[in-house]
């Protein structure tokens, strides 16, 4: 399997998008929404090769539980995982690896605006791999060795949603949105 590498070493690639945080918003406040309808949580699976397959609804559970941990090891309160800041997030990533959106934060604002919930700050990180058996825990890797990531993984929030979306080309996108509502 042909691995592409960020950093002129090894073989494989890990691409991640500076951290983004937002400032608190004074008085903002969402619409709510009214279709209270859950959030599906079947398991989409994509084909990398003959031989593998991933299940982005484990790679979300991977870098969630991950998170958490690292928050608890730091003496941090857990994030609480909210289905609709897991919809926002699946929606990007797998805009981003169908190629509708660049790999980026671009519209990131409009995400967080689009979640049902009043919030004083919000932040997000994004990771890009291919050629990893692991790619939330390559994500992960790469979020904690980065400052701007680390930040938001270490920040004040209390609510998280993460989205894993892949291609056939075995492009790995990942996003998690960090929100505090308190």
């Amino acid at each position: 399997m042909f691995r592409q590498t960020a950093f002129g070493i090894a073989f494989s690639a890990l691409v991640l998008a500076s951290g983004l945080t937002s400032s608190p918003v004074p008085g903002h406040t969402t619409k709510k929404n009214s279709d209270h309808q859950p959030l599906s949580i079947g398991s989409s699976q994509v084909a990398l090769s003959p031989t593998t397959t991933f299940k982005t609804t484990a790679l979300e559970k991977s870098v969630f539980d991950q998170i958490n941990r690292y928050r608890v090891s730091k003496g941090l309160s857990k994030l609480t995982l909210n289905a609709n800041i897991t919809r926002q997030a699946r929606i990007h990533s797998q805009n981003m690896a169908n190629g509708k959106v660049p790999f980026s934060h671009k519209g990131f604002e409009k995400r967080v605006n689009s979640v049902p919930i009043k919030y004083k700050s919000a932040a997000e990180n994004v990771a890009f791999n291919q050629g990893y058996s692991d790619p939330a825990s390559q994500a992960m890797t790469g979020w904690i060795n980065s400052p701007g990531h680390l930040k938001n993984i270490k920040g004040k929030y209390n609510l998280t949603g993460i989205g894993v979306a892949a291609n056939s080309e075995g492009e790995v996108y990942l996003t998690q949105i960090f929100i505090s509502n308190k």
